[in-house]
């Protein structure tokens, strides 16, 4: 992954931002392993370029901030796409 990851997580604004929209790919991918029941390990390492081994504690926390912002993605910041496009 060469898209710069914040350590602290995606930055939690009440729409849609620019990290999202850079990370939106990642965003589904997150999304579709959790749903096939893969490895937060394997899916960290693979779609977000963090190696748990190294830093399990870290990685765990960038996969569950991303993982949760994707799904805030699916419940709520699509429809900020979607209001865009309208206009």
């Amino acid at each position: 992954m060469s898209k710069p990851l914040r350590e602290d997580g995606p930055p939690l604004t009440e729409r849609v931002n620019d990290y999202d929209e850079v990370h939106f790919a990642s965003y589904l991918r997150l999304l579709d392993a959790d749903a096939e029941g893969a490895d937060w390990r394997e899916a960290v390492r693979i779609i977000l370029g963090v190696g748990p081994d190294v830093d399990p504690v870290r990685a765990k926390h960038i996969h569950e901030t991303h993982l949760a912002r994707a799904r805030w993605m699916t419940e709520v910041g699509y429809r900020h796409l979607l209001d865009a496009r309208m206009q």
